[in-house]
């Protein structure tokens, strides 16, 4: 035992023998791609500085105007209602009625006007309809007034003096 004992030493010793002081490596010499990154990385340092100070004189975000997630009471306003014009219905086109002013008769202060339209003979006062289509607006001394029930318009017919 005294000599497992001993070899056990005389291995530890020589072991730790080998060992010397770990070798701390020297640094090299910075080569021109060294320093070139060197600089860009001082230029961040730098820029990074910057912004730091930019950001520290920042403006804070304002308050939240509102919270999507409370639910509360708002003032109810009134609504905005916009009214668009009714569509005009469309004009359908139809040919005018042929209508001649054929003579006029008076019965005191009521004017009558005969009116040929086609082969009929047509006899209005004032305020009638006629043909459907025109509402006798005036009988004067020498000629009528009609105005088109669809689409406003006047015409007037005259009565042609025979010569």
């Amino acid at each position: 035992m005294y000599l497992g004992g001993g070899m056990l030493l005389a291995a530890w010793l020589a072991s730790a023998a080998g060992v010397g002081r770990p070798s701390i490596p020297q640094p090299s010499r910075p080569s021109s791609d060294d320093a070139h990154l060197e600089a860009i990385a001082a230029g961040v340092q730098s820029q990074a500085a910057r912004l730091h100070t930019r950001m520290a004189s920042a403006p804070a975000p304002g308050a939240a105007i509102r919270n999507p997630f409370s639910f509360a009471g708002r003032e109810l306003t009134e609504p905005i209602i916009v009214r668009r014009p009714a569509p005009t219905p469309p004009v359908i086109e139809t040919p005018e009625p042929d209508l001649v002013l054929l003579g006029l008769a008076e019965d005191g202060s009521t004017r009558t006007a005969m009116l040929g339209s086609g082969d009929d003979l047509v006899m209005a006062t004032e305020g009638q309809t006629i043909v459907g289509r025109y509402r006798v607006e005036k009988v004067g001394p020498d000629a009528v007034e009609l105005v088109d029930l669809t689409t406003g318009a006047t015409r007037r017919l005259f009565l042609k003096l025979q010569a």
